[in-house]
């Protein structure tokens, strides 16, 4: 899909196997800090644990349909998009996306189910004059057909990286995946960088870990790092982004910093 169908569509795969490092965070904060500057974005869960989709207060148990359906050609996707209470719409997931992986392997063409089907959306809305500003997709934290359908939809990819030692372990992992999505896939992908979260500025060793990594993988590093903070475990319980819970703590305005600069990088490429 890249920059999709739509002109000026945006889609970014927010993506790292390893778990707890604040992908859906990430993902959730960047989406409703885009929809507070005033434009329309989609957020995409293709976890099926359903992360994204309970913290933006939505029961996944509850859900008659899900992205599970519009991948495996049940649904279209403008069928199952609902509206959330922090401003961008969702595609949700349920834990019946957990068998699409054994469904899609069966399946010529997998890897372009959700870009697929995606660009059937943006044509849509296109066609109504209503298209999404942005799209992000959450990645599961694996390398499976899921992840795969998420970076050959998408025009970048984030990669968000725990401040910790080892935290890296599987960054080269993914950065070989994401090459062979470019050979085989999607020729245009690129990886716009590593968002430092869990930052904790009083001490010398996240900055470490940041250097290290940048160094090793000639990656850039993503400005603000998001620092750590209890208010970002608390937000998912009530079923809000942390910039609904907890506007000015200085993770939620370092996610509004870096969509001000994907803001600004859409409308000067526009």
């Amino acid at each position: 899909m890249g920059r999709g169908t739509a002109a000026g569509t945006v889609c970014f795969a927010v993506a790292n196997q390893k778990g707890g490092v604040a992908k859906t965070t990430s993902s959730i904060s960047l989406g409703v800090a885009l929809s507070d500057l005033g434009y329309r974005v989609l957020l995409v869960d293709l976890d099926p644990q359903a992360c994204m989709t309970f913290s933006l207060g939505l029961d996944p148990d509850q859900l008659e349909r899900s992205v599970h359906d519009v991948l495996v050609g049940d649904a279209e996707a403008a069928e199952v998009v609902s509206a959330t209470e922090d401003g961008p719409d969702l595609l949700p997931a349920t834990i019946d996306l957990a068998s699409a992986e054994a469904l899609l392997l069966t399946r010529t063409g997998r890897e372009y189910a959700l870009r697929n089907a995606l660009e059937d959306l943006l044509e849509q809305q296109a066609a109504a004059g209503t298209p999404y500003d942005f799209v992000i997709l959450d990645c599961p934290p694996s390398l499976g057909v899921l992840t795969i359908n998420g970076l050959t939809a998408a025009a970048e990819v984030i990669v968000p990286l725990q401040c910790e030692t080892l935290s890296h372990r599987g960054v080269g992992q993914l950065l070989e995946t994401i090459a062979d999505v470019r050979k085989m896939t999607n020729r245009g992908l690129q990886v716009r960088g590593i968002l430092p979260t869990m930052f904790d500025a009083r001490t010398t060793h996240s900055r470490d870990v940041l250097d290290d990594v940048a160094m090793r993988y000639e990656l850039p590093v993503l400005e603000p790092p998001i620092a750590r903070s209890i208010r970002f475990a608390e937000a998912p319980a009530a079923g809000r982004s942390i910039l609904r819970t907890a506007r000015r703590t200085r993770g939620a305005q370092a996610y509004a910093d870096h969509a001000k600069s994907l803001a600004g990088e859409r409308e000067a490429a526009s």
